[in-house]
């Protein structure tokens, strides 16, 4: 039987917080520009190492190896901007970094990996997902960095959530988008420690529904995804991490590709933030409700890899602000 994984404590993040300090920068909130998002904030994390929140979990994780099980090399499964942290924090240890992507990948992101100093391996993308579920890894020579499962990874992503209630501690409702679910466990968890009250609300694109169809199910199904948010097109939740994501999850929010298409020029125009499809995803969710439903809300804006003709053609397609 595979354990469930165990919320991480208030002392964990707090210990992951002084071991990130001369890494990360701490994300400022800044209000969402525009109308009818009186009260909402964000959380631009598209400003950190690697362009991505990613950095806190992926290099909490291997600065917590031992020496000797770091200096193998580091590997790990990526969309991007996971791939995208593990090849800057190789950079900062001196030594190598692997990634399997998947062949579609935004060619930023592998560019950016490469530019990095990182090694990319292309394969299609059921055989990237088949390498995660068979545990392929555990045949490599690398020390490996699962996106999700790993609690260093999650312990390192709640950084954030510690970061978000001392900056607002009346925070009514925090938006998290979703993909295998670390960045929720991790800053769902660490914002709960300290402001239990808080509603969180998981959000995942419509064409890839992972989270939303299992809480229907009551336990992880796999879906098909077609999305342009690439950096949570993850099929299914894993088994290990579905219990602590349903108890933390108020809601499960889908949004349309045209709500993720419309936040990512709101952002872009009224905010000067450039997000991709994923980093995007908390904030079109967001907009959808009603203040009087969100409250004092956060929406994380997660990374901002986001190929420059997509960029274009989703700002040429209207000017909503």
């Amino acid at each position: 039987m595979i354990a469930a994984v165990q919320p991480p404590t208030k002392a964990e993040f707090d210990a992951a917080g002084k071991l990130l300090a001369e890494v990360i920068v701490p994300t400022a909130l800044v209000p969402l520009g525009g109308a009818g998002a009186e009260g909402l904030w964000i959380a631009p994390e598209i400003h950190q190492p690697a362009g991505s929140f990613k950095i806190r979990g992926v290099h909490h994780a291997v600065a917590s190896m031992e020496p000797e099980r770091r200096a193998r090399g580091i590997s790990t499964v990526s969309a991007g901007n996971t791939a995208k942290a593990l090849a800057w924090t190789g950079r900062h240890f001196g030594v190598q970094a692997r990634s399997l992507m998947p062949e579609h990948a935004p060619r930023t992101k592998i560019e950016a990996v490469r530019a990095l100093g990182g090694e990319v391996v292309l394969a299609p993308v059921d055989e990237v997902f088949a390498f995660l579920k068979g545990r392929a890894w555990e045949a490599e020579p690398y020390a490996f960095v699962h996106p999700w499962i790993e609690r260093q990874v999650m312990v390192g992503h709640g950084t954030l959530g510690l970061e978000i209630a001392q900056a607002l501690p009346a925070i009514d409702t925090l938006f998290v988008p979703v993909g295998g679910g670390g960045l929720l466990a991790g800053v769902g968890s660490a914002l709960r420690a300290v402001l239990p009250e808080v509603r969180i609300v998981a959000v995942e694109p419509a064409g890839c529904p992972s989270l939303h169809a299992a809480l229907a199910a009551g336990k992880p199904v796999e879906v098909s995804c077609e999305t342009m948010c690439d950096g949570v097109a993850v099929p299914y939740i894993t088994e290990e991490m579905f219990p602590l994501l349903r108890e933390l999850v108020d809601e499960a929010l889908l949004v349309s590709e045209a709500q993720v298409r419309a936040a990512i020029r709101r952002l872009a125009l009224a905010n000067h933030v450039v997000a991709e499809g994923a980093g995007a995803l908390a904030v079109a969710a967001a907009l959808s409700e009603p203040r009087r439903t969100r409250g004092n809300a956060v929406a994380l804006v997660t990374g901002g890899s986001i190929d420059a003709s997509a960029l274009v053609q989703v700002l040429e397609e209207g000017g909503d602000t």
